[in-house]
This record gives C-alpha cells, structure tokens and sequence, in this order.
C-alpha cells in the first residue's frame, strides 16, 4: 500500500517545491492535481510540454506518481489526462460523477459517461477511478454499487474516499467491504462535522476529526487491498510550511496505523 499526497494540498507552490515537500514528509509518492480552477500542477492542454518536466521533477525528489486528478468528465479533457498519464506511467486518473443527488436521470447519465469514459481509458492502459461525492448523483456506498454492477470494464474502478461516506451518514469502515472488489484508489482525509465540506484544511488531517480512519485502514488491510491511498485536503491555498504541518501529521497517523497492522 503507497501513501501518497494530492499536490492540491501544495497549490501555492510550484510542483517542484511540492513534490520535495511530499517526500520530506514522508510519503512514497504523490497524485498529480490537474483540476481545472483550482490547481492545475499539470495544466492539460499543455501536457506534452509539461509532462517532461513533471517526470524530471519526479525523479529528483524521489517520489512516485502515483494517481492524477482530473475531476472532469469531459471526452477532449480527459483524453488529454489519459494520454499524459500513459506518458507519465500513472495508473489511475480521478474524477468524480457529477450530476445531482437522487435525481434518475442524473445518476443514469453518469454512469453511462463513466463507462463511456472508461472504455476510452482502457486505449491508453489507465484506470478511470470515480468517487462517490457529496451531493452528486453518485454519493454513497447504494449509488456507488449501482455504478458498480453497471460498469464492468476492467479499467473502470473506485475511488473510495471515506470523508464522502461519512458525510453521507455511513461508516466507511463497514462500508468499505462492500466495494474493496472494485476499489483502486483512496482519497483520504479525516472530517469534522456531518458536511457539507469536510472543514477547515487543518481539520481534515487524519486523526482530527471523527472518522475512524485506523478502523477503515484496517479494512483495507484485511481486504488486501493494495492501491495508492492519497491525502487529499481541500480549501483556501496555504503557505508551504501550513501544508508541510497537515500533510506531516497526516503521514504520522497513518504510518502509525500501519505499522500496528503489519503493513507497513
């Protein structure tokens, strides 16, 4: 199991300064921010030019790349995310589903963009993972196996982020059970609060809030799962030191549980 950081958590800094920021911490890698209006550390249309440089910077920090982050369903912008992660040697690209909330029609037509989607990931040898998000038309662990059982692709997968789960009113530690089948990345973060936002980015350091993130590490590792988990805090940009402090902590805890566990 790779830990890694979403450079989003570093989108006041170049992704340089981030990636040797990430390996200071600790992290064995990192998950590349391509989110348009928020932090583009790899900007998509111009990926060729900057895929070079990210390798390049990858390199000389030490770190792998584990996942990128798109966040986008759109065909043009993520054929540009598959063809620079096929560049890069990333497995697996995130996006979330989009649409409403218990709306059929928006559920209906998400799942079908996913498997439309993932069926152009699977040209380029890459996993499109989609995580089940506050107030989108996939939000909880019943929309997500829905998706499941409608999208069989082998390069469609799960972005299980428990901070969603919670905020939906579940328990990700028993939830996970149900989707680790089809799991392939976690975005991790810890939350204060039943939502809508996860809190302030110092609170959703693992081990602030109220999740029970060792109960849901323990999941994984009872599962066997082996994918990348990637800290993923969101909101207002930070200094690098501000930053450097969440995403240190985060590795703490998770490191700790672990190694309690015998995984690490």
């Amino acid at each position: 199991m790779k830990l890694g950081v979403n450079t989003v958590l570093f989108k006041g800094v170049d992704v340089k300064t981030a990636m040797k920021a990430i390996k200071a911490a600790g992290y064995d890698g990192v998950e590349l921010s391509a989110i348009q209006g928020m932090c583009e550390h790899l900007v998509l249309d111009a990926w060729e030019t900057q895929a070079p440089l990210i390798k390049a910077a990858a390199k000389e920090a030490g770190v792998e790349l584990l996942s990128m982050e798109a966040a986008t369903l759109d065909e043009e912008r993520l054929t540009k995310a598959f063809k620079a992660a096929q560049y890069l040697g990333i497995p697996v690209v995130n996006v979330g589903p989009g649409g409403k909330s218990d709306v059929e029609e928006d559920i209906v037509n998400s799942i079908n963009t996913l498997k439309a989607r993932a069926e152009l990931a699977a040209q380029y040898g890459v996993k499109l993972c989609c995580k089940a998000h506050v107030n989108s038309a996939i939000y909880n662990t019943p929309t997500t196996l829905r998706a499941m059982e409608e999208i069989t692709a082998e390069s469609f997968g799960v972005d299980m982020d428990p901070s969603h789960i919670h905020r939906a009113g579940e328990k990700p530690e028993e939830a996970l059970a149900q989707v680790v089948s089809r799991m392939g990345h976690v975005h991790i973060r810890d939350c204060k609060g039943p939502g809508p936002n996860p809190g302030a980015p110092a609170d959703q350091a693992c081990g602030r809030g109220e999740i029970n993130l060792y109960g849901y590490f323990k999941a994984l590792v009872d599962a066997g799962y082996d994918g990348p988990v990637c800290l993923e805090v969101i909101g207002p940009e930070l200094t690098v030191q501000q930053a450097q402090a969440i995403a240190s902590e985060s590795y703490g805890y998770m490191n700790a549980c672990l190694k309690m566990l015998g995984a690490r």
